[in-house]
């Protein structure tokens, strides 16, 4: 079915209509206020290139009045005008020209270099809280939300900066303008003071008018994207099933709903603009109707007419630059509240001290653990120690905690009560790029960049190709990567999904591993692994690494292989010893025989 997407350009829309224009004004001065102290340079370039715009496009009107009466009339009268006036009519209209030309370079790249500037400062920003905020606030978030935020969001937001020194030029424009019509005659200001006004209140009428049937084709925009995406992605199960037919009556009848939206907004532009841009032209016509009489008694000059027809063209284009701006202030407050929203959020402290770990091989310990999220208790005051150099199958049920203590040995969530310690250091008084270097970790869930094999096994760090083919080949992946047809150097798709999983888990591992950590924790890692490959790949970390390594296993096989097993039941430490001895204990009982016969899930 169609969604509504909450982050669309549509919602944007919605939220926006429901603005007075006493807060639009209110929240987009804020909003300008926060760009020109970001940019201020920028900004105050672009303004005085907007201003030297205005005012040479006013004096190109009254270089053209003065050309027109001593060029062009005398020469038609009699033909005798001397050559030294043409070229200085030529000059002055060069001139004039150079002028308005620069202005209008000087404040397009200008405010090009403060939009987007503040633009990547926002940007920037947000990214930064990204990366600050706790793992809690990422899983209570669509990845869809993250990007839309940084991408989407802050596009909007900084729209109404593009315009905004060409319409605050535009009051000076307006000003110098009418002051000039009033200098050659009340008559011809009266008429700019009736046409401006006029022509401002239609493009407020026709943006109101547009605005709802814009935002309903924008969500219907939403509504194929999302019919496409689930198509293509549920690809499999549409063919599997034989839902082929029905996917594309879906798609014919949200498209149909697409072009009856845009039909709506093409009427009303067919109605409206073309009256919008047809006004400065009647006005020009009402212009040489009331300047025709007005020449005819002399009480103007034909230069006079032509400089105050030549005003009305120029002004037609920034009175449409400032409806624009109007237009797009609404949805750019919308959406930088939005930003603002995730700026906003409290972040706590960062964790990390100064103490370094000890030489050697380390040990991992929870004393007195307590850990959650916004319920109950997910690890209660649990407690076990793993010595330097140990192997320990961390053995429970889905849901008895077991990723929370990778999160909390990584320091990606601090614990309600109680310290994890690494070496003997509690986690949070480690130097964080100490602990990083140390510790490594591995999940069931494997992220692949699309990107070669070597890139997403060094992930950016200074590992050398020998290194990372000698992580492949302790993960067990080097068998498959030889055989691919550019080696290491194999480019996978996005996500890895030209590889298997079994394939795509070795390499997360490989990349674990190729940094040589002294802890590794690897949350059901090889759970896509054949357990013969697995048990080869197991033997190898021991062997060859110096590691301490805590594995969440869900096969016998696996928990076999362990020195020892920590068994956590309701989120507490139920029992440790070897597979044999906890069979002792009958929920650890139970589970082995699940595991046995593949009743329980991962």
């Amino acid at each position: 079915m169609p969604y509504d997407d909450p982050l669309s350009d549509a919602s944007l829309d919605a939220a926006a209509s429901h603005l007075s224009t006493r807060e639009v004004f209110r929240r987009g001065g804020r909003l300008l206020r926060r760009s020109l102290a970001a940019r201020p340079a920028a900004h105050a370039t672009a303004l005085t290139g907007a201003v030297v715009f205005s005012i040479a496009a006013v004096a190109l009107s009254r270089v053209l009045a003065w050309v027109t009466d001593n060029v062009v009339v005398p020469g038609l009268d009699d033909g005798n005008i001397g050559a030294g006036r043409v070229w200085w009519g030529i000059a002055l209209i060069l001139a004039v020209g150079a002028f308005r030309g620069g202005g209008a370079v000087v404040r397009r790249y200008f405010l090009a270099r403060a939009r987007y500037g503040t633009e990547a400062l926002w940007r920037r920003q947000l990214f930064e809280q990204y990366l600050r905020l706790p793992i809690a606030f990422h899983q209570s978030r669509p990845t869809g939300e993250l990007l839309a935020h940084a991408d989407n969001d802050i596009t909007v937001a900084s729209s109404m900066l593009m315009p905004f020194a060409f319409s605050a030029a535009t009051v000076v424009l307006v000003v110098i303008s009418i002051a000039s019509l009033l200098q050659i005659h009340p008559a011809l200001a009266l008429v700019a003071l009736v046409l401006f006004p006029t022509l401002a209140l239609m493009n407020h009428y026709y943006t109101r008018r547009v605005h709802r049937p814009a935002a309903a084709a924008q969500q219907a925009v939403g509504d194929v994207s999302s019919i496409a995406h689930e198509s293509f992605d549920g690809v499999l199960v549409v063919k599997a099933l034989g839902r082929e037919q029905d996917e594309v009556q879906r798609l014919r009848a949200a498209s149909e709903r697409l072009r009856d939206r845009r039909v709506e907004v093409g009427r009303l532009r067919a109605t409206f603009e073309p009256a919008i841009d047809a006004l400065p032209n009647l006005g020009i016509v009402g212009l040489l109707a009331i300047g025709g009489v007005l020449v005819d008694r002399q009480d103007i000059t034909v230069g006079d007419l032509v400089g105050a027809m030549t005003l009305f063209s120029i002004l037609a284009m920034p009175m449409r630059i400032v409806g624009f701006f109007l237009e797009e202030m609404p949805r750019s407050i919308v959406a930088l509240e939005r930003i603002d929203g995730v700026l906003d959020i409290s972040t706590p402290p960062v964790e990390g001290g100064e103490r370094r770990l000890p030489a050697g091989p380390v040990g991992v310990a929870f004393e007195e653990v307590t850990a959650g999220y916004d319920g109950p208790a997910v690890l209660d005051a649990m407690t076990f120690a793993v010595a330097p150099g140990e192997a320990v199958a961390i053995v429970g049920a889905t849901g008895t905690g077991k990723s929370t203590m990778a999160r909390l040995l990584a320091s990606l969530q601090p614990p309600s009560s109680g310290t994890v310690r690494i070496g003997g250091v509690p986690v949070g008084e480690l130097d964080t790029a100490d602990r990083t270097a140390a510790l490594a970790m591995a999940f069931q869930e494997t992220f692949l960049f699309a990107d070669s094999i070597f890139e997403n096994v060094a992930l950016g760090r200074d590992i050398s190709e020998a290194a990372a083919r000698d992580a492949l080949r302790v993960s067990g992946a080097m068998e498959f990567v030889d055989a691919l047809p550019h080696g290491i150097g194999t480019v996978v798709g996005e996500r890895g999904v030209t590889l298997s999983g079994g394939q795509r888990q070795r390499i997360a591992l490989a990349r674990a591993i190729a940094g040589r950590p002294r802890v590794l924790f690897l949350d059901d890692a090889t759970s896509a692994v054949d357990p013969v490959v697995e048990a080869r790949v197991l033997e190898n970390l021991r062997r060859e690494l110096s590691l301490t390594m805590l594995v969440v296993a869900h096969r016998l096989s696996t928990i076999r292989l362990a020195d020892r097993i920590v068994f956590v039941h309701d989120g507490r430490v139920a029992g440790t010893g070897t597979h044999d001895e906890l069979l002792a204990l009958p929920a650890y009982a139970s589970l082995a025989r699940a595991y046995q016969t593949g009743d329980v899930a991962a």
